[in-house]
């Protein structure tokens, strides 16, 4: 392994007091992401099939360059963070898979609403919410109401529901007037 092959992996908080950022100085998963709140469903990512043969792995989200593990309540970051990081590394280190290939799905034709709530969720909203260790992505606009799924850290975080209020809805409500409202769930 040479010098530039070096992964180096550090830890960084989010919103969510239960979730934990392991970012890493190479891309892991690049223009897609994956998110476990359970272990169900685990055959498409290897990565997060290892992580949840943790006891404290309560959920796993990998997007980017970065990996998000929620962990479960009785267990505390000051224990586990070390063994998170090591993992993460080896993980990249030994080049293995981070997700088995899936199928391309066809784009439907969108309407120019729809377009220009996508464009705003990308270019305004989603580079804050990675930050956080999450991810946002536009589900459907149905009668002036978007729904936007929440994934990572995200899903389930108490500061998570004002951001989308406050911030998210007042962004897509002032840009663009046929939006009424704004609603998550969570992946």
């Amino acid at each position: 392994m040479e010098l530039t092959d070096v992964i180096t992996i550090y830890s960084e908080k989010t919103p969510n007091p239960e979730s934990m950022k392991f970012v890493a100085n190479k891309m892991i998963l690049p223009n897609d992401s994956i998110d476990f709140r359970t272990n169900e469903g685990l055959e498409t990512c290897p990565m997060a099939k290892e992580l949840f043969e943790y006891d404290f792995v309560k959920g796993v989200f990998i997007m980017n360059n970065f990996v998000s593990v929620t962990k479960k309540a009785d267990y505390e970051w000051f224990d586990i963070i070390p063994q998170l990081k090591t993992f993460v590394q080896e993980y990249l280190e030994a080049e293995k898979p981070i997700v088995v290939v899936k199928e391309n799905l066809t784009d439907e034709e969108e309407s120019e609403v729809v377009g220009k709530i996508k464009q705003l969720l990308e270019d305004h909203v989603r580079p804050a919410v990675e930050m956080d260790g999450g991810a946002i992505d536009f589900k459907s606009f149905e009668k002036g109401v978007v729904t936007v799924t929440m994934k990572g850290s995200c899903s389930g975080c108490p500061s998570s529901t004002l951001t989308l209020k406050a911030g998210i809805e007042n962004l897509l409500k002032r840009m663009i007037p046929e939006v009424e409202a704004v609603e998550a769930e969570a992946a």
